[in-house]
């Protein structure tokens, strides 16, 4: 029985506040799996498979190191070069899933529970459309409620945003709801405000189901309105930046 793992179905909304107001939102749905539970989630889902094409899958090499290996291991090692607990740990990851074979995840969300199921780490996976990632590190304090975390942008992401800016992460612990707000902001006010939301159902071949068929091609979709957004963005004159650095794999370390 899958005890661990929930779909959440919900909103993005993000929100451009200069040099030109722009915004957009988006339905989709993710997936919290324990990914202790990625095995039983291939055995008893029927449209869902682990590390193999489906019509909705969870592939190892689009996490963590993105070559194949662990992911557990990854973030056992990562946690263990920070000096958190890295035995004994149950490790959740919020994502979206593949459809049919294609995913793409600006943000996914590690989150790590001790023995006593208390939240000790989260991890903060952001991707960009080079295909480069950089996963921004946090210790975790299980008595909050609304989990908040700073700390410089370390990662080209947008064309339209540069380096110099602040990320502001408020989350609250998944639970009958997810929240997720991200604020960017510079030395003149804020930026960009992103957000995801969702309310949870068991994870089943049911509600699986039942969430592909309202979200049939959701994972393209995202992807698309990418580009839609930023080819708006373009013709409203806002100036392209050039990104600098090549990023393969970054990982920090935050306060």
């Amino acid at each position: 029985m899958i005890k661990n793992s929930y779909i959440y179905t919900g909103s993005v909304i993000h929100k451009r506040f200069k040099p030109k107001i722009h915004n957009f939102s988006y339905k989709v749905f993710s997936l919290l799996i324990d990914l202790s539970e990625l095995d039983l989630l291939h055995k008893k889902l029927k449209i869902f498979s682990y590390n193999r094409f489906n019509i909705v899958s969870f592939y190892n090499k689009d996490h963590g190191p993105r070559d194949g290996s662990s992911v557990v291991s990854w973030v056992k090692d990562n946690l263990k070069k920070n000096n958190l607990t890295y035995k004994d740990i149950k490790i959740k990851l919020l994502c979206y899933p593949r459809i049919f074979g294609y995913v793409f995840n600006p943000l996914s969300i590690f989150y790590v529970y001790d023995k006593h199921s208390n939240l000790i780490s989260i991890m903060y996976e952001v991707k960009n459309t080079f295909g480069e990632q950089h996963v921004y590190i946090f210790k975790a304090n299980n008595n909050e409620s609304l989990i908040q975390h700073v700390c410089k942008k370390k990662f080209h992401v947008s064309p339209f945003i540069g380096m110099s800016s602040i990320y502001f992460f408020r989350l609250l612990k998944p639970g009958n709801k997810i929240s997720i707000i991200i604020d960017l902001q510079d030395t003149e006010g804020k930026i960009l405000y992103a957000s995801q939301d969702g309310v949870k159902s068991d994870l089943n071949n049911k509600t699986l189901i039942k969430s592909y068929l309202k979200h049939p091609l959701m994972t393209f979709k995202i992807i698309l309105a990418i580009h839609f957004e930023a080819f708006k963005l373009w013709t409203k004159g806002i100036k392209l930046i050039k990104k600098k650095i090549t990023t393969n794999n970054n990982i920090t370390i935050e306060n």
